[in-house]
Formats: C-alpha cells, structure tokens, sequence
C-alpha cells in the first residue's frame, strides 16, 4: 500500500461532511443530465435493418419484444473474433442480471454484434448469460451508429504506434489489430409508439460506464482503479481470472 495521510476519526468525519456537499452537487447534476437525456428529439429509424436471432431473422420493431423501450448493447465482437471482447464481457457480466428488472420498467435490454449468430450463441452459453443476443452481420445497423469503421477510417491510428493494450485484446479475441478495432463499443436506445420506432440516445466510450459497475466500486476503494501507465489491460472474462 502506498504512503497516505492518517488521522483521527474527528478529522475523518469532518473531510467526510465536505466530501458529502460535492458528492450530493454530482448526483444532482446527474440528475438534471438524465432529464435532458430524456428530452433529447427522437429521430425515427427509416432504414429495414434485418437482424439474425435464436428464432430467425427480425426487424428492429420485433426485437422490443412488446414492449415500448428498447435498450441495445453493441458488443464488439466481430466476424473474425474466436471470441467476444473482455471488456464487452466484463459490461455483459453487469447486463445480464439487469434485464429482468429493466422487462419491469417495459424496458427490452438485448446485445448486438456483428458476428454470427451461431458463433455469439456459443459464446454467451460459455459465459452463462442469459440476455437475448443478436447478429446485425448482414445490415449497416452498427456502422450508421458509429461503432464500425473502415481500413481506411482507422488507417492514420494503424500507423501510429498502436497501444499495448490495443494488441492484447485483439490477442484475446482471436484477431489482429485492425479486426479488433474494426468494431466498436456502444450502446442505443429506442421508443416505439404508434408504429414507429424512435432512436432516443446513443453513446460510448466513458458514457458506458455505469454499466461497468465494477468501476463504481474501485472508486470508493482505497487505490482506486490503478489504471495509469498501465501497458496491459487487468480486465478478463470472468472464468479466465487465476489462469496463467
């Protein structure tokens, strides 16, 4: 453990109350950014994206599974992966639980890649997941979203000096570098009403967080997330972790 001040319960609990005013300022905040979330125009989906399923080919209306919200996790795992993302695992292993009490709340939570289905079928029975998963292979659903990029879209970052981790993970999916980067992380949202079926929300990167939930809770921790200058990535697949 590093070196770190040390003090008394007093001094404790009266850095505590200051802590508090900033941490009850966040979640306000966060509070009036989920109502403008809320409030953003809804666009509606004009294109017939066709999906793969467990139960043949849908269109996006059918994937809310009656109900009037739909939640999609893009989860990069692409054609040439052998196996899905440890990161999207990671959100995956926070996800599946969740979908019950999403399908309470007339939320549809589902994932989507562009692999196969047979192939991400197989994947999700290995990690015991339980969440509907679906191939969007054959339409331009990931890439009008912004999570599939061309060659030529990622060759300037190609020819720079790719991160370390960028080579572990396309190491531990099974492809290079450019088949891993050719996918990307994301997640959607969509109403339904009246027949129609409205994009609501998209975001990625960091905006993925509160599906990370393991982060929550390394930010309350002592050392916190220790990811600075890191040259390879801690995360794994959940039944990969002890192995050499």
């Amino acid at each position: 453990m590093p070196e770190h001040k040390v003090g008394t319960q007093e001094e404790f609990e009266a850095a505590r109350q200051e802590l508090l005013v900033e941490e009850k300022k966040l979640t306000r905040r966060g509070d009036e950014l989920a109502r403008k979330r809320r409030e953003l125009p809804w666009v509606p989906v004009d294109k017939d994206y066709r999906f793969e399923t467990e139960k043949g080919t849908k269109p996006l209306a059918d994937l809310f599974d009656g109900r009037s919200q739909l939640l999609v996790y893009h989860f990069m795992f692409g054609p040439p992966y052998t196996a899905g993302c440890p990161v999207c695992s990671s959100i995956a292993d926070t996800l599946d639980p969740n979908a019950i009490h999403l399908k309470a709340r007339d939320v549809t939570l589902i994932c989507s890649s562009r692999a196969p289905i047979d192939k991400l079928l197989a994947y999700r029975q290995r990690m015991g997941w339980t969440f509907d998963w679906v191939s969007s292979g054959s339409s331009d659903f990931h890439r009008d979203l912004g999570f599939m990029y061309t060659e030529e879209e990622l060759r300037p970052f190609l020819e720079g000096e790719v991160p370390p981790i960028v080579s572990q993970m396309a190491t531990a999916t099974g492809t290079d570098v450019l088949g891993y980067v050719t996918e990307g992380p994301g997640l959607s949202a969509y109403a339904r009403s009246d027949g129609t079926v409205y994009r609501t929300y998209v975001t990625t990167a960091r905006g993925l967080e509160p599906a990370m939930a393991y982060y929550g809770l390394l930010d309350r921790t002592p050392l916190g997330r220790q990811e600075d200058g890191a040259q390879t990535f801690w995360l794994r697949r959940h039944d990969e972790y002890g192995k050499t």
